[in-house]
């Protein structure tokens, strides 16, 4: 049984530990401890994945701009994603993607941004944000860079490019 919840404190070094092993490199880990110390973060939008009292699994969503032609529109960055490797493939990635998602619908945000595998996450509504008109800050291709409205015509008008906070640089 797989319990979604948001981390505390003391899920920190577990974290840590699942984006290192996820990941195989620090990269994620540190991105993460940056982004949970920002003024603007949200704690409601870190979540753990817990199996018999484990921490196997954490997703994170935090707040970025869309820069458009007169200022900035609010979106999210779900980044990153983790699960550790002997409990891939068990839905424990989409639980936590699809606990997220209703999470930040419930806290009223509208838009939310990825890069990520093509094969997954278009099962939960995420489409290509280009075709969407939100350019990348990133050197990736359309089918890894992906939107998705959380309130049915949030991104009608946004055209413009993503910004993501320095943190990111590094990953």
């Amino acid at each position: 049984m797989i319990t979604i919840r948001p981390e505390t404190t003391e899920d920190y070094d577990a974290v840590h530990r699942v984006n290192f092993t996820a990941f195989g490199k620090e990269n994620e880990p540190h991105l993460v401890e940056t982004l949970r110390q920002a003024a603007d973060a949200i704690p409601e939008l870190s979540l753990v994945a817990v199996v018999e009292g484990q921490v196997v699994g954490h997703i994170l969503f935090s707040p970025i701009t869309i820069d458009i032609q007169n200022g900035s529109v609010p979106a999210l960055s779900l980044a990153p994603l983790a699960v550790l490797p002997e409990f891939q493939n068990q839905g424990i990635g989409s639980a936590l993607v699809q606990s997220g998602l209703k999470e930040c619908q419930r806290l009223g945000h509208g838009i939310v941004i990825v890069l990520g595998h093509p094969g997954f996450y278009p099962r939960f509504g995420f489409t290509p944000a280009r075709a969407r008109g939100i350019d990348s800050p990133f050197n990736v291709s359309d089918d890894v860079w992906m939107a998705l409205e959380l309130r049915p015509g949030a991104l009608d008008s946004v055209r413009g490019r993503a910004k993501y906070p320095p943190a990111f640089d590094e990953v």
